[in-house]
Order: structure tokens, then C-alpha cells, then sequence
């Protein structure tokens, strides 16, 4: 897993270093923040420790309101949970006591003008990202009508050549060659590219091509998630071509089950056209409508009349 300093948080959201500037070398071991509750009344096992925590207008102003001992013994309650650090937001003045008993314990005070709400959440998102576990594949992303699709196959298959074929389409290339994938979540994978290959995509017989210079900035998406995967494959002159699947197929990346369909190619297949008929048909399916469960029923009805 990828790691986060306090030091890269400070510099991302231009946070003010109230204390703790010998400190900021510490890495992040959560992906969540958290504002602090019960985290002010006592140590509790059951509330999980070495969260950021962020003292907003609610938290800030009940310290305000404590005499002078119990606003101390409250922060040093909080202190209990080895935050990695401490963020106030709305620029608010600290309380007293927090930079002593923070300095004491090795955890840097920062602050932001940004509200509470704002920060927690780009804060989470950037977090989420900058940890997650990620691995490389070869192959190609592309954003298909606001689906993001993974392209598969043999090199030389021709994945960037119909990945071409889309962005001439109107869609967005992500990554070409090597795709990063990171987990989000257990149901989320994010495709991405690396600061080598982004906005390139490279042709046979053509090389390189940015496609943001060729075609403009909609020809290219930083990142998209990954909710199918299309793996293209040479025509089989023995194998069934039209069979009517009715149960979907998965492959996992990091453990995330991602829905998967294969296309043969043959001369005179509209490929692009082909990858954009299977989004717009998942889409359907996620939506809870299946053409091929619909026509199975109109069978079994036709079937029954007779």
C-alpha cells in the first residue's frame, strides 16, 4: 500500500503549521478522519485509534466553553487516540492547551480556513486514492459514454487501434499500454495512467499520437471506474459466435468482481461499434433490464400458448 505524509497533506490543501513542524514526516495509517465525540470524554477500546481528527465549529466552541483544567483534560483524552495529527477548520483560534499537550505527544496542528465539510471530504477523497493498493496491467482504459471499459488482449490484437476508433467517436482515452488500477473500495476499482503514458496513445505503423493535441481535451479522461472488462480475442472459425448468455461472466482485479465479455475480431467487424453497443447494454443491465431474459420470455409465453 502506498503511503501518505502529514508533510504531503499540508502542502496539497495549504494548511497553516500551528506546531509539530518536526513531525510532519509521519505517515498516515488510516484512510478516514474522523471528528472527535466520545474520543473527548474518556479512552474507550472500541473507537479505533490513529485517525486524523478535525476539530470543527461544534468541537472547537465546546472547548471554548470548558474552565481552563477541563479543556485539558478533554484534549488530552483526545491525544489518547495517537492521531497522526490534528486539523482545526474556519480558521478558528485553538484551544487552549492543544499545542502543549500535542507537542508533548509528537502530533503537528494544523489549520484551514476551508470549513469542516469541505475539508473532511476532499480530504477523505484524496486519502482514499493516495492509499489505496493498486497494480499494472497492459492494456487499454477508456471512458465509453460515462462507462469506464478496460480493453484486453494479446498484443497486437488491436486494442489501440479501436481505442482510436472511440476517441474519434467522441470518447475518452485513460490510459493506453499500462493501466493502473486502484481499489477504492471492495465493489470499486479506479483505472488510471502513470505520468509516463498519459494522454499517449501509440499506433502501429504510426507511433505516438497525444491525443489532447490531436483531437482536444475531451479526448482524454484522468480516470474512470472500471465497470467492464472487454477482452479481445482472434475469430474462432469452431467456436459458437451467437450464443445467448444469460449469466454473467466476472474477472477479479485486487478481489473486486468485475463484469467480463469477450469480442472476436474478424475483417469487417465494427469494433468500436461493438464496444459501444456492450456498454450501452450493460448500462441496461445495471438499470435491471436484460434483452436476453426478456426474449427467453417471450419463448416460454409463445411456448405456453401453443
Amino acid at each position: 500500500m502506498k503511503t501518505v505524509t502529514i508533510e504531503e497533506i499540508v502542502k496539497k490543501f495549504s494548511l497553516e503549521v500551528l506546531s509539530g513542524h518536526d513531525h510532519l514526516h509521519c505517515v498516515l495509517k488510516k484512510r478516514k478522519v474522523r471528528r472527535p465525540g466520545l474520543e473527548f470524554m474518556d479512552y474507550f477500546d472500541f473507537i479505533e485509534r490513529e485517525h486524523v481528527q478535525i476539530l470543527g465549529k461544534s468541537e472547537v466552541q465546546y472547548l471554548h466553553m470548558l474552565p481552563n483544567e477541563e479543556c485539558k483534560l478533554r484534549i488530552g483524552n483526545l491525544v489518547q487516540y495517537a492521531p497522526p495529527c490534528i486539523i482545526i477548520t474556519w480558521g478558528q483560534k485553538e484551544p487552549l492547551g492543544l499545542t502543549q499537550y500535542c507537542a508533548e505527544k509528537k502530533i503537528p496542528v494544523l489549520r484551514t480556513s476551508k470549513s469542516t465539510s469541505e475539508l473532511i471530504g476532499k480530504l477523505d477523497a484524496y486519502v482514499v486514492k493516495a492509499m489505496a493498493p493498486e497494480i499494472a496491467i497492459h492494456g487499454v482504459c477508456m471512458n465509453v459514454a460515462g462507462i469506464g471499459i478496460l480493453l484486453r488482449g494479446k498484443s497486437g490484437v488491436g486494442k489501440s487501434e479501436t481505442a482510436h476508433a472511440l476517441i474519434r467517436r467522441g470518447h475518452r482515452l485513460v490510459a493506453d499500454d499500462i493501466v493502473v488500477l486502484r481499489q477504492l473500495s471492495p465493489q470499486t476499482i479506479l483505472g488510471t495512467c502513470d505520468e509516463k503514458n498519459k494522454e499517449f496513445l501509440a499506433l502501429r505503423s504510426i507511433g505516438l499520437l497525444n491525443v489532447v493535441r490531436l483531437y482536444g481535451r475531451a479526448a482524454f479522461k484522468q480516470e474512470t471506474r472500471i465497470t467492464l472488462d472487454i477482452e479481445l480475442t482472434k475469430w474462432g472459425e469452431n467456436e459458437l459466435n451467437n450464443e445467448l448468455e444469460t449469466e454473467a461472466k466476472f474477472v477479479d482485479y485486487m478481489g473486486v468482481q468485475v463484469p467480463h465479455i469477450k469480442i472476436q475480431l474478424q475483417p469487417g467487424r465494427d469494433i468500436a461499434g461493438l464496444i459501444e453497443a456492450a456498454a450501452n447494454n450493460w448500462y441496461l443491465k445495471d438499470e435491471g433490464y436484460s434483452a436476453a431474459e426478456e426474449f427467453i420470455k417471450r419463448l416460454e409465453s409463445e411456448f405456453r400458448e401453443n
